[in-house]
């Protein structure tokens, strides 16, 4: 199934149904008159978040949504039918969005989710209505009021626990295969990974939820590479983890390239907790290791975990970090000052 995060849609509600004009004329019936009724109001358009769907790509094809009007109302004050509501279903984490993209006029953040976006018009009156002592035989009557209707954008935000963030090549796609059932391609060469891959990682007895986007590059604020488009995927993770491949010229360079196209994409991504894994060590030796580590934290504030993806090596201590960080379970123990019990070891 092909991936795509935005669809331009549009979207119109039903138009209410007009009102009868009609009269009751029966022998021996002693009260007659005006009995038109009202027209059915149209139907709505509803928005409904469900489970199962984590593209957009069903928009390409189908851009047109009307949902259908109420129908006229009849005599013996006869009320129209009322159109039935569209229904369209959504991704979690989608938001709709204004059609210059400058407001967000809907969030669908959990499951289930439903929201009336736009509401079907009111059925016109029926003559029956507008009858009054001193007019008993009214013959005006409501055609119904319009629905509305706009053209809106769907953003899709993945929801996520945890975002893998960094250069490309960095490994991230190994990782996310490593822990998760995530089949992500895995490519000698830049850029293998060119759309947002999500995975479930179990971890003792917790389970939460890894995101992969592609990598970025210096000036992928400005549309370099692939650019920074994806990054809204990661909005709404609570830890960012940084990889960082220890095989680069210089690991607290490539490390701040990274952070500072974070920094220019905004939505508080620099805020976020970050976990720095110093990745790609299956070919290091130990002193080496340490080295690249130093010179990572230094760079990056952080403490440092060496791991090896395509290897195995550290992937426990560092899923202990993110879950820690994420509040999904114990994470790592730590003693009365607060610092790890468990120091990292390559064995």
């Amino acid at each position: 199934m092909h991936f795509l995060d935005q669809a331009k849609i549009y979207v119109s509600s039903g138009a209410g149904g007009p009102g009868a004009v009609a009269f009751r004329r029966e022998k021996f019936v002693e009260y007659g008159g005006p009995d038109g009724g009202n027209g059915g109001k149209g139907g709505d358009i509803i928005l409904r978040a469900v489970h199962g769907l984590n593209t957009l790509i069903d928009f390409r094809y189908t851009q047109h949504f009307r949902a259908p009007r109420g129908k006229g109302g009849a005599g013996s004050n006869m009320t129209g039918a009322g159109g039935n509501d569209l229904i369209i279903d959504v991704p979690v984490g989608t938001q709709v969005l204004s059609e210059d993209k400058e407001h967000v006029l809907a969030d669908f953040t959990k499951e289930g989710e439903e929201r009336v976006f736009l509401r079907g018009g009111d059925g016109g009156r029926g003559n029956a209505s507008y009858k009054t002592s001193t007019n008993r035989a009214p013959r005006q009557h409501g055609t119904g009021w319009p629905g509305e209707e706009k053209w809106v954008w769907l953003r899709l935000k993945l929801l996520a626990d945890i975002g893998l963030v960094g250069l490309p090549n960095a490994g991230k796609s190994t990782f996310i295969n490593a822990v998760t059932n995530a089949q992500a391609k895995v490519g000698a060469y830049a850029f293998t990974t060119t759309r947002p891959q999500l995975g479930v990682v179990s971890h003792h007895g917790q389970e939460f939820v890894i995101a992969d986007i592609p990598g970025l590059i210096e000036g992928a604020a400005d549309g370099a590479g692939i650019g920074d488009r994806f990054l809204g995927h990661i909005e709404r993770c609570r830890v960012l983890l940084h990889l960082v491949d220890a095989n680069d010229e210089d690991v607290g360079e490539s490390y701040r390239i990274v952070r500072d196209e974070l920094e220019a994409y905004g939505a508080g991504l620099v805020d976020k907790p970050v976990v720095v894994a110093l990745n790609k060590i299956d070919m290091l030796d130990d002193e080496l290791i340490e080295a690249l580590s130093a010179e990572l934290a230094e760079a990056s504030g952080a403490d440092v975990v060496p791991i090896s993806g395509a290897g195995g090596t550290g992937i426990d201590w560092v899923l202990d970090r993110l879950t820690a960080q994420a509040g999904k379970g114990a994470g790592v123990p730590v003693d009365d000052e607060g610092e790890d019990v468990v120091e990292w070891s390559p064995v």
